[in-house]
């Protein structure tokens, strides 16, 4: 289960309306904001996807500007990749030194 710290930066005249939509949403924990529009929150999912795509629906949001990353905790999820219990999305393709020629 992942769980992330993020900075959501606000429009300062729209702090307080996002803040009222993330203390509604389950898998958010607000932390605390300044007048400037900065929100301190922690995000909790139960899939690194998961988590991807409420930080995309956050960005999202009116008023918004920006949703940054301060630090990210996945111990779980990596013990559950290791015990082969969930395989995550490959996301890249890493060329081989052969194909790259």
């Amino acid at each position: 289960m992942p769980i992330g710290g993020f900075v959501v930066y606000t429009k300062p005249q729209k702090t307080k309306e996002v803040l009222r939509w993330l203390s509604s949403r389950p898998e958010v924990e607000v932390y605390g904001h300044d007048e400037a529009g900065h929100v301190i929150v922690v995000l909790e999912t139960e899939t690194s996807e998961q988590m991807e795509d409420l930080v995309q629906i956050i960005s999202q949001r009116p008023g918004v500007l920006h949703c940054d990353l301060a630090y990210l905790h996945g111990e779980d999820e990596v013990k559950k990749i290791e015990a082969g219990e969930i395989k995550p999305p490959v996301r890249f393709h890493r060329l081989r030194p052969e194909e790259s020629s």
